[in-house]
């Protein structure tokens, strides 16, 4: 199959980028190297194409109905401006993705743009339009991953670097909210979002000025690479590592975002996750430091000290800013508590480590 490719893709080739297969586009994953990146992003700031995320709208008098119908969070309460995080689950209340939802600003009626991750765009355009034909909504669902490129600028210094560069009042852009402006002259939406765990911004504009608004904002390149171990020392979730509906099923409590789970609101899942709620889930996703050397990858086994399986590694890494291997796991609630002393087996090898809450960061 013929991967997608990003608007900026010849940018990236001219840059000597190495690229990756994920979720069927053809990506960057490392410009320079993974930790140049990360600590750039950590220290000054580093723009990263993440362009290969999803972007559908959903507009008409049943837009608001429709996408409370279909994710975990109260889109009821934004504002136009506003944004926020949820979960889309199926029926048993299984994640199928995790997303933001953005009230478009200076819309004159219920207007939404939602953001899939990578190759999940035409499946979730689809689950709208199921949504909305069976319930006889008036809404109109589009598809406009193709019409959006997207770059975020994160970091300490991301909030001068893009207020140099836009006729945005970035100081008046609350967290989770969005603005209608330009970037270099280029018409844009601008959100106070980022998967990093710094200060930033998430730029949307048409592909044909993405080249242009890249170049503007003078700053590291970062790959998908060093987005991986930023997001892991925040304890973000990864589409198909945290969850996934067949290889990694998990409900929004186990995978500890419970807190986007409104149940006073209709959705697809709420009977089944309020249940969820009431019990408490049997397995919660924890963090894991290790004491021994050695790096936790995805699918290692962790154990009790006395060799008992009782989970296993979702993310892994050698964190760039901590020096330290971290890792995400599930295991079992009585075991996750912060401190409790586990396994992680390594190449065979049993390593000591121990549990304790995210972020790995204090941002």
């Amino acid at each position: 199959m013929t991967l997608r490719a990003p608007p900026l893709s010849a940018v990236h080739q001219r840059a000597d980028a190495s690229f990756t297969d994920f979720g069927g586009w053809e990506m960057p994953v490392e410009f320079e190297s993974i930790r140049t990146e990360h600590e750039a992003v950590r220290s000054e700031a580093g723009k990263f194409d993440v362009s290969h995320m999803g972007q559908i709208t959903v507009a008409g008098p049943d837009a608001a109905t429709l996408t409370q119908r279909l994710t975990t969070n109260d889109v009821t309460v934004l504002d136009p401006g506003e944004a926020q995080y949820g979960a889309i689950t199926d029926e048993d209340g299984i994640m199928l993705d995790d997303t933001v939802v953005y009230r478009l600003p200076d819309s004159a009626t219920d207007e939404f743009l939602f953001i899939p991750n990578a190759g999940h765009d035409g499946e979730m355009t689809e689950r709208w339009l199921s949504e909305r034909d069976e319930r006889g909504l008036d809404a109109t669902v589009t598809n406009r991953t193709e019409e959006y490129a997207m770059i975020a600028v994160q970091g300490p210094d991301a909030p001068d670097l893009l207020a140099a560069q836009t006729d945005v009042s970035l100081a008046g852009l609350s967290r989770f909210e969005v603005a209608n402006g330009s970037v270099a002259g280029v018409d844009s939406l601008i959100a106070r979002t980022g998967y990093t765990g710094e200060p930033g911004f998430e730029i949307l504009c048409p592909p044909d000025g993405a080249e242009t608004v890249w170049g503007a904002l003078e700053c590291q390149p970062c790959g998908l690479g060093a987005r991986d171990t930023l997001r892991l020392e925040m304890g973000f979730l990864l589409s198909g590592q945290e969850f996934h509906p067949v290889d990694e099923p998990r409900t929004p409590y186990e995978a500890g975002i419970g807190w986007t789970v409104k149940l006073d609101t209709e959705f697809v899942g709420r009977d089944a996750l309020e249940g969820v709620a009431a019990d408490g889930p049997e397995e919660k996703l924890i963090g894991i430091e290790l004491i021994d050397r050695g790096v936790p990858r995805h699918g290692y086994d962790v154990t009790t000290p006395d060799g008992e399986p009782i989970g296993h590694i979702t993310s892994g890494t050698m964190s760039p800013t901590l020096e330290a291997p971290i890792a995400l796991a599930y295991v079992p609630a009585a075991y996750a508590e912060p401190g409790t002393s586990v396994r992680v087996v390594v190449r065979g090898e049993p390593k000591k480590a121990r549990t304790r809450s995210t972020p790995f960061l204090d941002r």
